[in-house]
């Protein structure tokens, strides 16, 4: 036992080995890969219409981009809108409470959705993905309760 009265292998001591990868942190890491998915689909796909070539160019005159590009465009950019909610709950909580299954909830919520979120944008499914969405942003407004309560 430390001085602090806590084990030394405790979730939020240092260990000899370094600083522990609380869930939070785990949970950072894998919007990570979400994001991923996301800048994948849309550099792909905008290869796949436009060409390696073209996309080697400095691009001052855009070409337009078609449906299924288009699709992923607005994916990537409404993921990029959440994430940095996300990133700063997470983070808060891996702060204040590391632990919190509340938290862990909203956030498995939030990333499952927005995986979700990514085939059914590209497929073009309008309403599916609204509620999607919809359970995506409850994930996040649970961490957010949790986080200030």
């Amino acid at each position: 036992m430390h001085r602090t009265g806590r084990s030394p292998n405790s979730a939020n001591n240092v260990s000899s080995q370094g600083a522990q990868v609380t869930t939070e942190l785990r949970l950072l890491l894998a919007s990570l890969v979400v994001y991923a998915l996301y800048l994948g689909a849309q550099s792909l796909l905008y290869r796949w219409q436009h060409g390696i070539m073209y996309a080697q160019t400095a691009r001052d005159d855009e070409a337009p981009a078609g449906p299924l590009l288009g699709r992923a465009e607005r994916a990537l950019k409404n993921y990029l809108e959440t994430w940095p909610a996300f990133i700063i709950l997470a983070f808060v909580a891996h702060l204040a409470d590391p632990g919190d299954p509340v938290v862990f909830w909203g956030a498995v919520v939030w990333l499952a959705g927005r995986v979700l979120y990514l085939p059914l944008y590209l497929m073009g499914v309008f309403a599916v993905r609204s509620l999607v969405w919809v359970a995506a942003a409850s994930g996040l407004f649970v961490m957010f309760f949790a986080v200030l309560f």
